[in-house]
């Protein structure tokens, strides 16, 4: 059966402000020194699996000539433009219908743009354990991240008993608060929801056409007319009208046989400035430090320089980001809070600025 994947790369990237912008978010930049993208290094991590033939890339409109310069290996008419957001499930029913359109039936990676992988033939072995299982039978896998830490950020996946190389899932549960967190950890019965999903095409679209039934019915439109000059104008006129959902509330939350594979393969989510000293090397005082800077007496900080000097002298858990245009200067425990400066932006019509 025909190997596709899907990946999701319509995200604004608000908590990587002020590097990541509206017309350049966080899939786009390169945030490990190597000068490879997110979404580069997601396709490449796939290519012993998927030929790039084969991956679809969903993206906001405003982004479709950025995956283009950046992928100029995907095929132009694999760049499906969302022409407004409506999150995961809309955004994976869209894709579903393109590639059942295109392969009629195929086994389908859904994998986010903008995570790390550290281990990455542990990774490709996991996606091949993975589709095998989704080609046996109308399985749904997720691939599980086995936690190292309480952590509040992520969701998580309860599994129950063990079947093969996979466990059977019992729930998926919204992100907790620490306590509930730790009581998680220490069970040993949760692991952390990577986003990372393999199944049949038929399987998916069955499960939208059950749970999910006015995106199934808009979805088929869309990909009865892909290809055909009729395409952008259903697209537009359909995707309007989806509901903003996730797929683990609009299908997984509902579906049955659905299997987690859990693994440790150094995943990262990367999803605000935090991750950027798991991502990177620190110095002794545990600091990043990078672009013009003299740091004195800094301990546990991340300073990301411009194009003028930066100087810091004794600040701890400090994360500070410098721009042309924008200078940040945040407490490590507030980072999930850089996306309300957007908030405040545009509050103020600062939209220079987003």
């Amino acid at each position: 059966m025909k190997i596709t994947a899907v990946i999701m790369a319509g995200g604004k990237g608000e908590r990587f402000w002020p590097e990541s912008r509206e017309n350049r978010p966080k899939q786009f930049l390169s945030l490990t020194g190597d000068g490879e993208t997110m979404i580069q290094k997601t396709v490449r991590r796939i290519s012993p699996v998927v030929q790039a033939e084969d991956i679809f890339i969903v993206t906001n409109s405003a982004y479709k000539n950025l995956v283009k310069e950046q992928l100029p290996e995907i095929p132009a008419e694999n760049i499906l433009a969302e022409p407004c957001g409506r999150n995961t499930a809309p955004c994976i029913a869209f894709a579903g219908a393109v590639i059942r359109k295109k392969y009629d039936n195929a086994v389908m990676l859904v994998l986010p743009s903008d995570h790390l992988i550290k281990y990455e033939n542990i990774f490709t072995r996991t996606l091949c354990n993975a589709i095998v299982r989704a080609t046996e039978d109308d399985n749904l896998l997720t691939i599980g991240i086995t936690p190292t830490y309480a952590e509040t950020g992520y969701g998580y996946i309860n599994f129950g008993d063990e079947d093969g190389d996979a466990y059977k899932v019992e729930r998926f549960v919204e992100k907790p608060d620490l306590k509930t967190a730790k009581k998680y950890l220490s069970s040993g019965k949760y692991l952390w929801n990577s986003g990372m999903f393999v199944w049949k095409v038929s399987t998916i679209m069955k499960c939208f056409e059950n749970f999910m039934p006015e995106v199934f019915s808009g979805a088929e439109k869309i990909g009865k007319a892909y290809g055909t000059p009729d395409f952008e104008n259903v697209l537009a006129t359909e995707y309007n009208k989806f509901p903003s959902e996730s797929i683990d509330f609009g299908i997984m939350e509902k579906a049955e046989n659905i299997y987690t594979i859990p693994v440790s393969f150094g995943w990262d989510d990367v999803g605000n400035w935090l991750a950027i000293e798991r991502i990177n090397e620190t110095d002794d005082n545990q600091n990043y430090i990078e672009g013009d800077v003299i740091a004195e007496n800094c301990k546990r900080t991340t300073i990301c320089g411009g194009k003028r000097l930066v100087a810091v002298v004794g600040v701890e858990d400090i994360i500070i980001v410098d721009t042309d245009d924008a200078l940040l200067v945040c407490s490590k425990n507030s980072t999930q809070d850089v996306k309300k400066i957007i908030t405040k932006l545009k509050e103020n019509n600062r939209t220079e600025l987003i």
